[in-house]
């Protein structure tokens, strides 16, 4: 037993397994009923094994919301950015269609999320949530079935308060089972759930019991915490839902959607398959923003392995927002298996280099441009992880090409005002 010293794992179950045996020689004669001392030797070892301490990899599998969900980014779409309490049933089936038509969900937006004001300001008498019947005369379930027939996901909202944000319908505190079984039983796949109006107890205090109600509920339902980072739901986010807002809502602008990124980037670290930051839907295609300023929005959300949940009119999206959002390759980037949040590695003055690994021995880079002039931005080696002296060959993934030249050290690109350059870069030798 001198091996033993440092107090492994497998010597405190070798003298387990010792004791144990032990006790049951000393006492075979014992009956093995329950209370009684005598066990057999086979009893004694499968004891052992059922409770063993767990390894430092299943704790972290354990504290996973267990619903199979979110091994990558959720896409699809919101409704909230472009239609806010303006919705109906017919927004809904024809934004479905159009993500079908467009050829959008193909590329994996497939969720259809309703977000606030989609019920009736009073529960029925039995207390159950009512779908409105001025704008959702056909009722939820009706509409999960034509979204589910078009190969698509629905998504619902309610809030961990009294009443939701718009305060047109109520919330779901004190309802959470009730909801939730109603969630299931529509057939909701996705599930948005806000936090105003509430009764003053921490999110850390309401949200699990609606992350209970849900898995009680018996159907896999993605639960997006709209917690808005007031307490840092990052770091508590995993044992409870599949993403957890890092910022305030994000209004069509520049410098809003550049803040939302610089909040969302502090957290990268805690993002993961199951669990991801979420630093607010995308505003492409509403107008607030330049085409260079909507492609920077797309490709720090895409790098950031931010939910991509599209938050324009999907029936009337212009070629340049389809451009920018139908961009296969850096929607690869946002999906890639590896699950890594890219960070910035370097910042000077308003140029920002972000960078993050990629499944297959590649590296992620966008080169951001933040400042009022055309300037050249280098990303070297050593800040993007990159061994110097590797030969690398690039894929620039907004001009989808392989550039010809091979990089020996950085790669140096200039960058218009608001604007970015993104490649994937892979060592070659």
């Amino acid at each position: 037993m001198e091996n033993c010293v440092n107090g492994s794992g497998n010597c405190l179950l070798a003298v387990c397994l010792l004791l144990l045996i032990s006790s049951s020689s000393s006492s075979s004669s014992s009956s093995s009923t329950r209370g009684s001392p005598g066990v057999t030797n086979v009893d004694s070892v499968s004891r052992v094994r059922k409770h063993r301490l767990p390894s430092n990899r299943d704790s972290s599998r354990r504290n996973l919301l267990a619903n199979g969900l979110a091994a990558t980014p959720p896409m699809g779409w919101n409704s909230w950015n472009h239609f806010n309490c303006k919705i109906d049933e017919k927004i809904i089936k024809e934004t479905a269609d159009a993500l079908v038509s467009t050829g959008l969900s193909k590329l994996g937006y497939t969720y259809v999320n309703i977000d606030d004001c989609w019920a009736e300001i009073a529960r029925d008498g039995k207390g159950n949530l009512v779908p409105k019947k001025s704008t959702f005369p056909s009722g939820i379930k009706a509409l999960a079935d034509y979204v589910h027939n078009k190969g698509l996901k629905l998504g619902i909202y309610s809030d961990a308060g009294y009443f939701t944000c718009s305060k047109t319908m109520p919330g779901s505190l004190g309802h959470e089972e009730q909801d939730a079984k109603s969630f299931a039983s529509w057939g909701i796949d996705y599930l948005k759930y806000d936090n105003c109006n509430n009764d003053g107890t921490k999110p850390t205090v309401r949200y699990p019991v609606m992350t209970r109600a849900l898995m009680k509920a018996g159907r896999p339902i993605f639960h997006s915490l709209c917690e808005w980072g007031d307490m840092h739901p990052a770091t508590w986010g995993a044992k409870v839902g599949n993403s957890w807002r890092t910022t305030g809502d994000i209004s069509d602008t520049w410098d809003s959607m550049v803040s939302r990124a610089d909040m969302n980037e502090v957290y990268a670290e805690f993002a993961r398959p199951g669990g991801w930051n979420d630093p607010d839907m995308l505003e492409v295609g509403n107008g607030g923003m330049t085409k260079d300023e909507y492609t920077v929005h797309f490709s720090i959300w895409a790098i950031s392995k931010a939910p991509l949940l599209l938050g324009c009119d999907v029936r009337n999206m212009t070629k340049e927002t389809m451009d920018i959002v139908a961009n296969k390759e850096v929607i690869a980037v946002n999906q890639d298996s590896l699950g890594v949040q890219a960070k910035k590695v370097r910042m000077e003055g308003d140029l920002e280099i972000w960078a993050g690994p990629l499944a297959g021995y590649r590296v992620a880079v966008l080169l951001v441009n933040r400042g009022p002039w055309r300037i050249p931005i280098t990303a070297e080696w050593d800040d993007i992880g990159i061994p110097l002296n590797s030969i690398v060959k690039a894929r620039d993934l907004w001009e989808h090409k392989t550039l010809k030249t091979h990089f020996v050290g950085n790669l140096t690109a200039t960058v218009d005002s608001h604007a970015c350059k993104m490649y994937i870069l892979k060592p070659i030798s």
